[in-house]
This record gives structure tokens, C-alpha cells and sequence, in this order.
């Protein structure tokens, strides 16, 4: 199967695209971004890999340069580590990530990475004799490791970059000040919100959430682009935070722990047999 089938695009304006991968059917199917700038282009999160992300960019048209220009730079920034997320991050040349989760990248760690793939997730195989158990996020060497404030500059827009644990340790937003858009990765979507991975953590949950409200409330959000699902508005974005914050009690917290340690246990089975 060619990266043109494998993957499908919506343009949503402002130099903005919204690609998925059509035949990976689950919940954990992860949104990625385009964001096209006058000096260079960023594409937030890069799915799974089975198929050249950047292939299709090229195929699709939508690197096509300026008429005159060379290809404007790419750099693929991964909100976290995550396999839906960063197993595509293998087919691009410039790669961001958080600090706290380059050296899991680098190492290709399925552990943090939270490798969880079933061949009934995938509804057509990339290539004949494909299975789900040969998957693995590869290790992948970062160029440039992120830290709360960095700003990427795509010549015309700046994204600064907003550490935001919870979901996991190296969770990050990418914040569009200027047009007031959220890119929110995993640290908040329009669906339950997952504290309860190897590396997640509710007390960061709850300030990253915090730190959220705040932007609502300063009118520095009016859209987010998040890591899964459906964009959403800023009146929605206060109520998953709040109603995250105001369930983070005893209960949610005894609850939680016992599915992190379920989660845990299945996950080192899962990748140890891969490994083997």
C-alpha cells in the first residue's frame, strides 16, 4: 500500500492540515497536523509509521514550494512519546521532542512508548504478511530537545511550546499565540482524559490542567487542535480541565493506581514477547 493510500488530509485553512491514517481504526488513532510556515513546515505528531509520512506530504502536494523556492525545512515535533503518536517519527530527518522523553525515544523504549497494536485495529495491512505483533516505535535520534518557552518559528507564526505532564512526562502543547490555537496532544481532548500509563501522573494532570483554565480564562485559546478527536472551542477546552480537576480525589486516585499497575504488567508481557 502507497503512503497516498495509507493516509488522507483535510485542508482547514490558515496553512493548516488536518491528516489521519484511514485504515487505523481505534480509539488510539492520533490526529496529525500540518502547520505550513513562510520559512518552514511543522507536522505535529507522526502516527504510526507503517507508512511514510513525509511520502505523502510530498505526493499529496503539500510541501510544494513557493514557484522559484526550494522545499521549505520539515521538522516533525512529537507531543509525546507515545506509539500513536511518535512510531512515525522514524521517516523524518528533523525530530523534536521533550528532554524528559528523548532518551526513551532514543532507545526505542515500548515500554514508555505504551506499544499496543492488534491486527484488528488495522483495517488493511501496509504490505501482504504484515501483523500487528511485529510492530515496534524504533529508536530515533532527536535534533532538538524542547523545554518549556522554546519557541519554533516557522518564519511567519511562532509556536511556543507549553510542558504539560499528566498524561505522560514529557507531554507538551504547541501554542499559536498570535491566532489563539492550541495544539493539545494527549494533555487534553474531547474524551477521557488517561492518567493511568506507566509514566502518567495526577498530580501534574491537575496543574497542567490548572495551567490550561489560565489560558482560557486570559482569552489566549479560541480553538484546539487536539491529539485525538475532534477540534474544540475554548468553553469546551475549561470544562475538560475543570471536571479533570474537580474528579482527582481519593477514589479517582485509588482507582487509577490499580489500572497502572494492570497497564504496566500487560505492557511489559506485551513488549517482552516482541522483543523475544
Amino acid at each position: 500500500m502507497s503512503a497516498l493510500e495509507w493516509f488522507a488530509h483535510k485542508p482547514l485553512g490558515g496553512g493548516i492540515f488536518w491528516i489521519q491514517e484511514r485504515f487505523y481504526e481505534s480509539g488510539n488513532r492520533a490526529n496529525i497536523w500540518l502547520v505550513r510556515g513562510s520559512q518552514r513546515d511543522v507536522v505535529i505528531d507522526a502516527g504510526l509509521g507503517l507508512r511514510s509520512l513525509p511520502d505523502y506530504l510530498r505526493d499529496a502536494g503539500l510541501l510544494a514550494p513557493a514557484e522559484g523556492a526550494g522545499p521549505r525545512p520539515l521538522l516533525a515535533v512529537a507531543t509525546h512519546v507515545h506509539f500513536d503518536h511518535s512510531g512515525g517519527l522514524q521517516h523524518f530527518e528533523e525530530v523534536a521532542v521533550h528532554s524528559a522523553e528523548a532518551a526513551a525515544l532514543l532507545r526505542g523504549d515500548n515500554y514508555e512508548a505504551v506499544t499496543w497494536l492488534s491486527d484488528r485495529e488495522v483495517a488493511r495491512p501496509p504490505r501482504p504478511g504484515w501483523r500487528a505483533r511485529q510492530f515496534r516505535v524504533p529508536p530515533v535520534r532527536p535534533t532538538r530537545l524542547l523545554q518549556e518557552g522554546d519557541v519554533i518559528s516557522l518564519g511567519d507564526r511562532q509556536l511556543t511550546v507549553m510542558h504539560m505532564p499528566g498524561h505522560s512526562r514529557g507531554s507538551i502543547c504547541l501554542h499559536d499565540k498570535d491566532r489563539k490555537i492550541l495544539f493539545s496532544g494527549d494533555v487534553v481532548y474531547d474524551g477521557s482524559m488517561i492518567d493511568w500509563l506507566p509514566y502518567s501522573r495526577i498530580s501534574d494532570y491537575v496543574a497542567s490542567c490548572q495551567r490550561l483554565m489560565e489560558l482560557v480564562d486570559r482569552g489566549l485559546v479560541e480553538k484546539v487542535l487536539p491529539g485525538h478527536f475532534n477540534i474544540f472551542g475554548a468553553e469546551r477546552l475549561y470544562r475538560l480541565a475543570s471536571n479533570y480537576i474537580s474528579e482527582a480525589g481519593v477514589c479517582h486516585k485509588v482507582s487509577t493506581c490499580a489500572m497502572r499497575s494492570i497497564a504496566s504488567i500487560a505492557l511489559r508481557i506485551t513488549n517482552s514477547r516482541v522483543a523475544s
